[in-house]
């Protein structure tokens, strides 16, 4: 492997784009495991699945897999996911890597869509013809890439889903790349050559993630976040994937009062969505049992970082509090600001996945992880620490006093993770705590809000 590439590989390993400043945790680079793992994509990619392709989990995942050389199939619908995220990626990574992307808009309730993704039977193909009409320009929905969207929505009446999702097109590159993410016409028989070809690894992170929203809708929950979860597991299956990762929460230990959380020891769910991703679980272990699947189910803890939505009545509390600031506003605690929780910043779940997907250690397989740095901040400290920050960040920033409103319904009151598990069996290692996170993410906020 040249130095350049294993340089790049443990760039990606620290959550960085490639040639970027690394980030750092208890003194030292993120090593071991996770640096080797990365070393080895670069040197043998891979076909890989990322549902929920264009929200805020998804987009990093993307973004790390292209830097590290992999075949990306990505599957949106944009009920929560944005187009601008795959577009920043796009200017991230670059047109090179940017062609061994391939997009398909659909929806996870959708079985064809879901079987469309993973490349099940011959209903990628039928896809991707349709697909490589769109020309250049990477994503669906401008110029010709809205008109395959048009087909793809006709094509999907015709086939009885279409109040399920809206079409489906792929990127093309500007050089002729060939539709479902194959090798382009200098690599024919490269990785993703061929019509149909079945991913090796699918990344599942599309789901309907708020416990407000759950409460409000609890029949959308459930049909995302478990009929479309199951949609997505017999896809797999049927495909031959190697390893099907998930995204679980830290919501399914419910009422459970023991801090740290650990893996084995659950309480009653307090909302529709806490249950929703339990029964997640459970629909990967019988497949586990029953069809010698390999699932591994991440229970991430209040992920955060850039490019997380701060817009809307579900938005997270972090993106939503810096949003606030930004605008010299007073944020909005819930209950008494005692609430506290585990805080943990996005490439180190990107980590998690990673390393969920290609351990070698059977003990690792079939297993669910702790996803977080097991320690806890309160809702206060962290609001103090962020004004804080966005003060050294932005000297013209007025710090606001925050108000305290009622608890939410369904929410639960501590919240912290005892990751030794994922460190034993994974050799996860997070790379940035809160507030190595909090200084990448309010830096990217005020860079958008600046325009820069």
């Amino acid at each position: 492997m040249a130095a350049g590439a294993f340089e790049r590989a443990a760039g990606a390993a620290q959550g960085a784009p490639s040639g970027a400043p690394t980030g750092l945790i208890a003194g030292g680079p993120a090593a071991g495991a996770y640096a080797l793992a990365c070393a080895r994509l670069a040197q043998a990619p891979h076909r890989w699945l990322v549902t929920g392709v264009a929200g805020f989990i998804g987009s990093h995942l993307l973004e790390t897999l292209l830097n590290l050389g992999q075949e990306v199939r990505g599957l949106d619908n944009f009920m929560t996911g944005h187009r601008h995220n795959l577009e920043q990626v796009r200017a991230s990574v670059g047109e090179q890597a940017w062609r061994r992307f391939t997009f398909i808009e659909g929806d996870i309730r959708d079985p064809q869509a879901c079987a469309c993704a993973c490349g099940a039977g011959d209903g990628m193909a039928g896809f991707a013809s349709m697909a490589g009409m769109a020309g250049a320009g990477g994503v669906a929905g401008a110029g010709a890439g809205a008109d395959i969207a048009s087909i793809g929505a006709a094509h999907a009446a015709h086939a009885g889903h279409a109040g399920h999702h809206a079409g489906h097109a792929a990127g093309a590159s500007d050089g002729g790349e060939p539709p479902d993410g194959r090798a382009g016409p200098d690599d024919p028989d490269g990785p993703g050559a061929g019509d149909g070809v079945a991913v090796d690894y699918v990344l599942h992170q599309a789901a309907l993630g708020s416990v407000s929203r759950s409460l409000e809708d609890p029949l959308l929950c459930h049909a995302v976040n478990v009929s479309g979860f199951l949609n997505m597991l017999a896809a797999a299956r049927e495909a031959g994937v190697r390893r099907f990762v998930y995204a679980a929460s830290s919501a399914t230990y419910g009422d459970h009062p023991d801090l740290p959380k650990v893996e084995q020891h659950i309480g009653a769910p307090l909302s529709p969505y806490a249950l929703s991703k339990y029964v997640n679980e459970l629909y990967a272990q019988v497949y586990a049992r029953c069809y010698a699947m390999q699932t591994v189910g991440l229970r991430y803890f209040n992920v955060f970082g850039p490019r997380q939505d701060p817009l809307g009545a579900y938005a997270a509390v972090i993106p939503r509090w810096i949003a606030a600031m930004l605008d010299n506003e007073a944020v909005l605690i819930h209950g008494d600001g005692a609430t506290s929780r585990d805080f943990c910043f996005v490439h180190n779940a990107v980590q998690a996945n990673i390393l969920a997907a290609t351990g070698t250690d059977p003990a690792a397989v079939n297993q669910v992880y702790n996803v977080a740095v097991n320690a806890r901040t309160s809702l206060t400290q962290l609001h103090a620490t962020m004004q804080q920050m966005l003060l050294a960040a932005r000297p013209q920033h007025v710090p606001q006093a925050p108000q305290y409103g009622e608890f939410r319904a369904g929410d639960v009151r501590h919240s912290q993770a005892d990751i030794a598990k994922a460190a034993r069996l994974l050799g996860y290692a997070p790379t940035h705590d809160l507030a190595q996170g909090l200084r990448h993410t309010i830096a990217w906020y005020v860079a958008q809000a600046d325009g820069a």
